[in-house]
């Protein structure tokens, strides 16, 4: 079984300012002159974390990590305003001129997913390949199933912290009450919410119990920005049209894919990726049975390294 590639530093590091409200980071390592790469972190909101440049061989790669509009490095932290699907596109668009890319292998998983599927449905002559992760198709039943009822139903110890800090009468909508409660002027409840929110995600989306995981979703910082950023993408559906991923799957014909899914995602249930293997034959499925929804598991791990390799391998040679 593969594992991560060793630990590296970026060697540049950049700030781009995408519009008056917000400057988004993002970092290069690797091989300069290797093929671009661009890891789609999750959430949204998520963030990237140091352990994402060790998916790609350093020697053949050019490893870009951005965070996305208010999540990790980025400023402003947790900012709702301008922050919506259409805008993260342009945003990716923005960071491929200004380092000067023509086409780049996408590395996404969970809400990654979603967007490197609208970006390359966008801009399929921009897109060496897909390897995505977690599938996440961000259908009102998908929402539903993590924050109202379904997997509530898997993890209900867990369950009761999620439903703390909101009132019975208003437990019917839970993303709505959370939604109050995030945007409140109020810091406290602010973080309070933030921080029952994220940790709920946390301690679903591993198979086996994992400390690390859930220490940090509850990291002030990372819950603030992943529960409000997340948050209010659900209250308006992704700001995605209906159905739209699956209904634009043809766009995808030509870009090589790899979907590694673990069979017990708690958080993205498999039927996500199902739907879109559907719409996408072209691309392998890999249903990992040892596995739930963190791209840190180690069966996950290993098929997301060889998918890269394999997807490098389809999608260079036509690069041009």
């Amino acid at each position: 079984m593969l594992s991560l590639y060793p630990e590296i530093q970026p060697y540049a590091r950049h700030r781009l300012a995408v519009d008056d409200v917000h400057e988004l980071y993002l970092e290069e390592s690797g091989n300069p002159e290797g093929t671009p790469v661009l890891v789609v972190h999750g959430g949204p909101g998520g963030g990237c974390e140091d352990y994402h440049r060790r998916f790609f061989d350093a020697e053949r790669c050019r490893i870009i990590l951005l965070d996305q509009r208010g999540a990790g490095r980025s400023t402003p932290l947790a900012e709702l305003e301008g922050n919506c699907t259409a805008n993260l596109v342009a945003d990716m668009e923005a960071v491929r001129q200004f380092l000067g890319v023509d086409r780049w292998l996408l590395f996404g998983g969970s809400w990654g997913s979603t967007l490197s599927l609208v970006y390359a449905q966008a801009h399929p002559e921009r897109v060496l390949g897909l390897v995505l992760r977690g599938i996440f198709l961000c259908r009102p039943r998908d929402i539903q199933w993590f924050y109202q009822e379904g997997a509530s139903r898997i993890f209900p110890d867990y369950w009761k912290e999620y439903l703390a800090p909101i009132p019975e009468a208003e437990r019917s909508d839970m993303v709505t009450a959370y939604y109050r409660r995030l945007t409140s002027s109020n810091e406290l409840e602010q973080i309070q919410a933030a921080k029952a929110w994220s940790v709920w995600e946390g301690r679903c989306a591993t198979l086996q119990p994992n400390p690390k995981v859930v220490e940090h979703f509850g990291h002030p910082h990372v819950a603030i920005a992943l529960a409000r950023i997340e948050c209010h993408y659900f209250m308006n559906q992704g700001f995605l049209e209906p159905g739209q991923i699956i209904r634009d799957a043809q766009k995808l014909a030509e870009i090589p894919g790899v979907i590694v899914h673990g069979r017990y995602d708690m958080v993205c249930p498999l039927d996500n990726a199902l739907a879109l293997s559907a719409a996408w034959p072209e691309a392998e499925l890999q249903i990992i049975r040892d596995a739930g929804h963190s791209a840190s598991e180690p069966a996950i791990v290993d098929a997301l390294i060889r998918g890269v390799e394999q997807v490098i391998a389809k999608g260079t040679p036509s690069a041009g």
